[in-house]
């Protein structure tokens, strides 16, 4: 589990595929310090397992599923990547419940900047619309956002400076790829009630 509150923008620093997945060898000397093989990394919001710890570079293995159903199969050697690792039962829950099984991917559709902060709008996948709340909890390449709006053409996140500068977003441009964690509480409630 993660809280959607990253440690650190990391580096793509190597790609070689294997079979019809990936392996990723990613620079974070924040997530390093104390990760060790088996551990759980997520990168942009998807949970990965440590296979290999080499001073601060780490390597994971993004199976198939992971590659179509994110943005990771698009990152290259060079691309910063939002890194977190699993929230230790005794920690803080900063952001809210995050699982790093990314449900889909939006488009940042446009971005308006602020004086102290950019609004940010974004497509929203049919299939993901109704788990998503005005004032509710979404993750974007593995960030806690709040929603602030949400309507049939998609939905919109305010950024402080902090994230702008801490994270990828600050970083996105009009068109890019993101990857969406719907809020797992919205999901498990509609399925109780179907029942």
């Amino acid at each position: 589990m993660f809280t959607g509150i990253i440690e650190e923008k990391g580096e793509i620093v190597a790609i070689e595929s294997v079979g019809d997945g990936a392996q990723l060898s990613v620079r974070g000397p924040i997530v390093t310090s104390d990760a060790k093989h088996g551990d759980s990394i997520a990168v942009n919001g998807v949970c990965l397992t440590v296979v290999d710890v080499r001073d601060d570079v780490f390597d994971v293995d993004v199976i198939k599923e992971s590659l179509d159903r994110s943005s990771l199969g698009a990152l290259t050697v060079g691309s910063a990547v939002n890194l977190e690792r699993s929230v230790r039962a005794d920690q803080r829950l900063g952001g809210h419940i995050v699982q790093g099984h990314v449900d889909g991917t939006a488009v940042l559709k446009s971005r308006e900047p602020g004086a102290n902060w950019d609004n940010l709008r974004f497509t929203l996948p049919e299939p993901l619309s109704r788990y998503v709340a005005e004032k509710g909890s979404i993750a974007i390449d593995g960030i806690s956002l709040t929603v602030t709006t949400v309507d049939d053409d998609g939905f919109g996140v305010s950024l402080i400076p902090t994230t702008l500068k801490l994270t990828t977003l600050g970083e996105r441009r009009v068109g890019d790829v993101v990857n969406l964690e719907v809020d797992v509480i919205a999901k498990y409630v509609e399925r109780l009630v179907a029942r």
